[in-house]
């Protein structure tokens, strides 16, 4: 930590208040509070798109002590809204690093607070379920930050797909290759992007709101719907994509929200989760061949399972060994599967990227 620090505050939406210490910029930022289980790869969680609107507390007790580099991001820049941390520390042993976690938040404008009880946070969030919050290092006045956080959104019903989308088309890979695949980018991680590049594949990224006339012209072998912020219910417009897609008959593939839309296109309703699956150790069952899997996760939306399970054309493919929820599903008429959890896995463990190996197999068999 700094060796000079001004106080900060957190307030929660039930009225719970925790004191800390300013880090990163000095200012006030609102969102929807959440926890990360991981205990590395902080940069990659920081620079995911599905974390937009979210204030994120880092269960590790330290956090920020390998420093920061260019390479080590999953998107243009920081996409959390506010971080939480017991320590954060801007002194750094990493020698590949290029600069401290306090610089790296400063320089993309995120309010942050440490020195919190974060075991006893995670625990109140656990029982109380996901809720909006304030941090401020410029505010102290109790009740005016509550006024500046009741005019915060809640994330049910909130569309942000479309704000972290890329703006223009851009291709990955070699142009030559046999296999092209068109991606729907809702708030796409890079690794996601690099693991099929990797595999031979030619990729085409489109905005979140691309027609489908115009995903055709690229000609795709097949189909990838991304990961990404807010809630799956508010992107009609997404759905109803995917609803002509899958008329193609064309191998497609889902991950986390791409998992959720899948499921609204075969009209299996989304819910609002209690506080949500965030880390790299939870524990996924593959039904179909028995064997389980350390999975990384970042989502605050589901699938309904009873839907999920009455469907008569829907498959489950993947359960959580946690709490049973629903980490997986494939239709039984089409060519078209996708997983709740991130088997790109960065940051986290590589048991699932089996997944884009299927979906080459799957492209290529069709």
């Amino acid at each position: 930590m700094p060796n000079s620090q001004q106080p900060a505050v957190l307030l929660l939406a039930d009225g719970n208040v925790f004191h800390g210490k300013a880090f990163g910029k000095i200012g006030t930022t609102t969102g929807e509070i959440c926890f990360n289980t991981g205990m590395t790869g902080y940069q990659e969680v920081f620079t995911d798109p599905s974390y937009s609107g979210q204030i994120l507390i880092m269960n590790n007790v330290h956090v920020g002590n390998y420093g920061v580099k260019d390479a080590d991001t999953e998107s243009n820049g920081v996409k959390i809204r506010g971080l939480i941390g017991r320590n954060l520390e801007d002194k750094f042993s990493r020698y590949q690093a290029t600069d401290s976690l306090d610089a790296y938040l400063k320089a993309n404008d995120i309010v942050s607070i440490e020195a919190i009880d974060t075991r006893a946070l995670v625990s109140h969030i656990r029982t109380k379920g996901a809720m909006n919050c304030i941090i401020s290092s410029e505010i102290s006045d109790i009740e005016q930050l509550k006024a500046e956080l009741a005019k915060v959104p809640d994330m049910d019903g909130l569309e942000l797909a479309s704000l972290v989308s890329t703006k223009e088309e851009y291709e990955v890979g070699d142009t030559d290759a046999s296999i092209k695949i068109a991606v729907l980018d809702f708030g796409v991680k890079r690794n996601i992007i690099t693991c099929l590049a990797a595999r031979g594949a030619y990729v085409r990224v489109h905005p979140a709101k691309t027609s489908t006339s115009r995903l055709k012209e690229f000609n795709p072998d097949g189909y990838f719907i991304s990961n990404g912020p807010g809630d799956p219910a508010a992107m009609p417009y997404a759905v109803e994509t995917l609803k002509e897609i899958l008329k193609e008959n064309k191998p497609l593939f889902g991950i986390c929200l791409g998992h959720q839309l899948l499921a609204l296109a075969n009209d299996i309703p989304t819910f609002k989760m209690h506080h949500g699956h965030r880390g790299l150790n939870h524990p996924v069952k593959n039904i179909i061949t028995g064997q389980c899997e350390i999975t990384t996760q970042n989502h605050g939306f589901g699938v309904l399972p009873e839907a999920v399970r009455n469907h008569p054309n829907v498959e489950i493919t993947h359960v959580n060994l946690n709490d049973n929820s629903i980490e997986g599903i494939r239709l039984k008429d089409k060519p078209a599967f996708s997983v709740q959890y991130h088997p790109e896995s960065t940051p986290g463990p590589h048991d699932s990227r089996y997944l884009f190996d299927d979906f080459i197999n799957m492209i290529k068999a069709n």
